[in-house]
């Protein structure tokens, strides 16, 4: 029996994978669902990336639409979304804010002046405490957010030009008609 014991253990471990990956198929990372969804945005009190002295608060957002975009310049994929935010942010159909996370402010200042500042404000959490209440564990994120400060969507991972068509742009469009 004591031969065929790792033989037992292997198999019960790929049945638990097994049954783990039908579980998920046909998910991707990007359809995990936020808990915040419909709800109220988190409150938050952070520093103006621009401006360290002053304070951004949740309050301070409200009023129209906007896309809370996660960065860092330790993230690799946030070049990948990088122009795709940035085409957001030209086209003007929504504000886009940026959301610093746990980022050397000197080396996302050098990261904006690489690769270009799209974002409407940029608030910075150097700690990652605020993300918590976000529900935010890396980067990218990003969350629509409308006017009244509810939580619409949530996607992880980059944004690219088909999510923007299939997921993001419906969604504004549903915001600018209302329910």
């Amino acid at each position: 029996m004591g031969r065929w014991l790792p033989l037992l253990l292997f198999a019960a471990l790929a049945a638990l994978l097994g049954v783990g990956v039908v579980m998920n198929a046909g998910k991707t990372q990007t359809e995990i669902q936020s808990p915040l969804i419909g709800r109220p945005a988190p409150d938050f009190a952070l520093p103006d990336f621009r401006n360290p002295d002053t304070t951004v608060t949740r309050a301070d957002l409200l009023g129209r639409p906007y896309l809370l975009n996660i960065w860092a310049s330790w993230c690799a994929s946030c070049r990948i979304e990088h122009p795709v935010i940035a085409e957001l942010a030209r086209s003007g159909r929504v504000m886009v804010v940026g959301y610093n996370y746990k980022d050397d402010p000197a080396d996302a200042a050098r990261w904006l002046a690489q690769f270009g500042d799209p974002f409407h404000r940029i608030i910075a959490d150097v700690e990652g405490r605020a993300a918590i209440d976000w529900g935010i564990y890396g980067a990218p994120e990003t969350f629509l957010v409308d006017a009244t400060g509810t939580v619409r969507w949530k996607h992880v991972g980059p944004v690219t030009p088909e999510v923007v068509q299939r997921e993001l742009l419906p969604r504004l469009s549903a915001l600018e008609t209302g329910p």
